[in-house]
């Protein structure tokens, strides 16, 4: 099996990215790709970054407030947060998202 391009997803270290968002982070050469498991009722500050951002909800409900618009993402939807906007989340129930920055997330990549 040629590893530089097939991996084992269970070999990814979980890493805490935020108090109670739990994460198994992909880089790339032009993206960081982030899925995380979130408890509910577990919150992320009021934040903006100059990477662009694509939110999916694989499981469960997260409300997503971007330039103060709040969202309830289900599985149905997703979302794509511009370079520099405001934004911030809280899990409506458990969840699993999956995030899509680009470009890469150094400050992810250090953790």
């Amino acid at each position: 099996m040629d590893t530089s391009i097939f991996k084992y997803f269970a070999d990814i270290k979980v890493k805490e990215i935020a108090p109670g968002y739990f994460s198994k982070l992909i880089h790339t050469d032009k993206n960081t790709i982030n899925f995380i498991e979130v408890a509910a009722g577990r919150a992320v500050q009021h934040h903006k970054h100059h990477h662009e951002q694509y939110t999916f909800v694989l499981e469960g409900k997260f409300e997503l407030t971007v330039n103060g618009e709040p969202q309830v993402l289900d599985p149905g939807m997703y979302a794509i947060i511009p370079s520099e906007a405001y934004h911030s989340g809280v899990a409506v129930t458990d969840c699993k998202l999956l995030d899509i920055f680009s470009p890469v997330r150094e400050d992810y990549r250090a953790l």
